[in-house]
């Protein structure tokens, strides 16, 4: 996946506005905002799209919803409410083919 753009960032390759990392993800500001707090969450490890994660990735996966969680409390939306979307191929709106998760 040396084009992929996220693992350019996952890397330090390519320069993000990165709001949270640990060892297993990085959030970032999307550069195409759709809401006033646009991030995405994106594992560092390369899966490309929803129907190639493993059993073996559930954690991994369960993780970004748990980080999307504390980032809504930090960024102030958490009671409000707020969405968590992630697209799978092209025809589900998918444009970079490295899971994110959209919040």
């Amino acid at each position: 996946m040396s084009d992929c753009l996220f693992c350019k960032i996952v890397s330090g390759d390519l320069d993000a506005e990165i709001v949270y990392e640990n060892e297993d993800l990085v959030a970032f500001r999307d550069i195409n905002p759709q809401a006033p707090v646009h991030l995405l969450i994106i594992p560092k490890k390369a899966i490309a799209t929803i129907n190639d994660i493993d059993e073996e990735d559930a954690g991994l996966v369960g993780h970004l919803y748990v980080v999307a969680g504390k980032l809504a409390v930090q960024y102030g939306f958490a009671k409000d409410g707020y969405r968590c979307v992630m697209n799978c191929n092209e025809h589900g709106g998918q444009s970079v083919y490295h899971i994110h998760l959209h919040l």
